[in-house]
């Protein structure tokens, strides 16, 4: 795993409209492709951080994919271990194990399969029909986690 400093900061649209909007529905348990609300212990406040996100299974096992880069979910699953991820009340709580990069590919072409539309422009011009070596190459700017539910 790398830490790379590679973080695309979200715009006005996405942080007012897209996420709120998804957010929104996600809680009152309507999914938008597979969202989920991410809720993860702030790494310096121990508060609950929330976001929403694209919850991935591949090969029955849960992913998921920080297409924006090392951004400050990432940083805080990385300290607290695991989270909650939240559709209406529903809260699955899980643990969170990084996945390395040299085990993405398969990952990172699935995510942008389903999802490339979305956030297929975060990924610098690689998509799911790009190589394995391409996939490999921006790999460390992405992390992935690997959930298990716990509850």
């Amino acid at each position: 795993m790398t830490t790379s400093a590679h973080v695309q900061k979200p715009g006005w649209f996405t942080v007012h409209v897209l996420n709120r909007s998804v957010a929104w529905l996600t809680r009152r348990g309507l999914s938008v492709w597979g969202s989920r609300v991410l809720a993860v212990r702030g790494r310096k406040s121990g508060a609950w951080r929330t976001t929403p996100v694209n919850l991935l299974t591949v090969d029955g096992r849960s992913y998921l994919v920080a297409p924006r880069g090392h951004v400050q979910w990432t940083h805080n699953m990385r300290a607290a271990g695991g989270g909650e991820l939240r559709l209406g009340k529903r809260a699955d709580a899980f643990t969170a194990t990084e996945v390395a990069d040299d085990d993405k590919p398969a990952l990172l072409r699935a995510y942008l399969k389903r999802w490339k539309a979305e956030v297929g422009i975060f990924f610098g011009g690689v998509g799911p029909d790009s190589s394995d070596a391409e996939l490999r190459r921006i790999a460390p700017d992405h992390p992935v986690f690997r959930i298990d539910m716990t509850g």
